[in-house]
């Protein structure tokens, strides 16, 4: 992308940062609400988790369509609706009085609006910014940034909370993402340059040759489990916490350390991916995550142990970002960034589903948030197998179909 005026690359990754700390920050925070939401409300935890697993779905399953619309139309526009529908869904979410209600606020117009304003629309605005050898450091230092945003937006989810209800607290969070709007014209793009490339090689092509490609396949096979592990934690983590005789606190400030160590974690990784074989990050930050659950809990749980397992994991939470859309980058060029990394996405976020939902439905039907856990740890050391055997060349083509580095 060519900036001009005061567009310049800088303000470009800065305005980035910002946005995915408002639209990141205010996502992680749903699992605060669970206790207190469905005890005034009469709701089960599976019509809460059902919500947001809806919302995970939803995200993912726009997620294509709209980087597609990214791609081709500019992420400025997609931004700016999404940060109307965000302050919608959440005034919508505050005002739900049953499941339905619930479902459409919390899980279809949120889950649309962080289609938006999430990690898909604004990697491909950063990777036609900037260069493919910085490009894996920037994605890493945006990640980074979303992770700040948990860190910062959990402790002020929960004082709301705490002060004012949950009521309160949402229409608060709602006035807060809209402010991803200003920030969004810093994204505008100008697309002549991006459309002669576009021309080069249609978004069918470039579909069909990444589902022809086993790396991309196997890549977004492992997201998925990346999904599953994360919002299954995001959500009920506090509530498994609170189960084990813990202030609601504790929980916030694991998701918070969560959070800060994933600015290490993310920025990490980025740094990482630029000097070593992606695929073999990859592979140990699964292996990794499989053994800090494992470990967690199998030992007696305490407020310490709490506070080590948000950290540790904080290290590995979101290290796969950079890294999985570096490599999609890597591969095949950044004109369709968003597209195919949108539809890694949709992998991951059924992933999100089926761990919010199933984490919820379990709970509900066995009083235990054990077997859950386990399949966590099992599907982490699966990811961890099959990330290995990618090639993460870049595809050689004709000149007539060659898209951007």
């Amino acid at each position: 992308m060519k900036t001009g005026n005061w567009r310049t690359p800088a303000v470009v990754l800065l305005c980035a940062g910002i946005i995915v700390i408002l639209g990141m920050g205010t996502r992680e925070s749903f699992g605060l609400f669970l206790k207190p939401m469905t005890f005034d409300l009469g709701w089960s935890r599976e019509t809460f988790a059902f919500a947001l697993a809806l919302q995970n779905l939803i995200l993912g399953a726009s997620a294509p369509f709209l980087g597609i619309i990214a791609d081709r139309k500019g992420a400025g526009r997609v931004l700016m609706a999404g940060a109307a529908l965000y302050a919608m869904g959440l005034v919508l979410m505050a005002m739900s009085t049953s499941g339905l209600e619930l479902y459409v606020a919390t899980g279809v117009l949120i889950g649309l609006a962080q289609g938006c304003t999430t990690y898909s629309v604004v990697f491909g605005v950063l990777g036609r910014t900037f260069a493919p050898e910085r490009r894996s450091m920037v994605l890493g230092i945006t990640v980074a940034a979303g992770s700040f945003g948990q860190f910062m937006m959990l402790p002020y989810a929960q004082v709301l909370i705490t002060h004012y209800g949950w009521f309160n607290a949402l229409l608060a969070l709602a006035g807060t993402t809209a402010l991803i709007a200003p920030f969004a014209t810093a994204l505008v793009e100008r697309r002549k340059g991006a459309a002669a490339h576009a021309r080069a090689q249609s978004s069918g092509e470039a579909l069909r040759e990444a589902f022809a490609h086993k790396g991309y396949l196997l890549l977004t096979s492992g997201y998925f489990v990346c999904g599953f592990q994360l919002s299954f934690m995001t959500v009920h983590f506090p509530a498994y916490v609170a189960d084990k005789g813990f202030s609601a606190n504790v929980g916030a400030t694991a998701l918070a350390l969560v959070g800060l160590f994933n600015i290490v974690g993310s920025y990490g990784s980025g740094a990482l991916g630029q000097k070593y074989a992606k695929k073999y990050l990859l592979s140990f930050i699964y292996f990794a995550r499989a053994v800090a659950i494992a470990s967690f809990i199998f030992l007696p749980v305490s407020e310490t142990s709490i506070y080590l397992f948000g950290a540790t994991l904080g290290l590995l939470w979101l290290a796969t970002v950079p890294l999985t859309s570096g490599m999609i980058g890597q591969i095949f060029g950044v004109v369709y960034m968003s597209t195919l990394t949108g539809i890694t996405f949709f992998s991951h976020q059924l992933g999100s589903f089926i761990g919010v939902w199933l984490g919820g439905y379990l709970y509900d039907h066995t009083g235990s948030y054990q077997l859950i856990w386990l399949f966590s740890i099992a599907l982490g050391i699966f990811a961890g197998f099959i990330n290995l055997p990618i090639d993460e060349r870049a595809i050689k083509r004709t000149p007539a179909l060659r898209p951007a580095d």
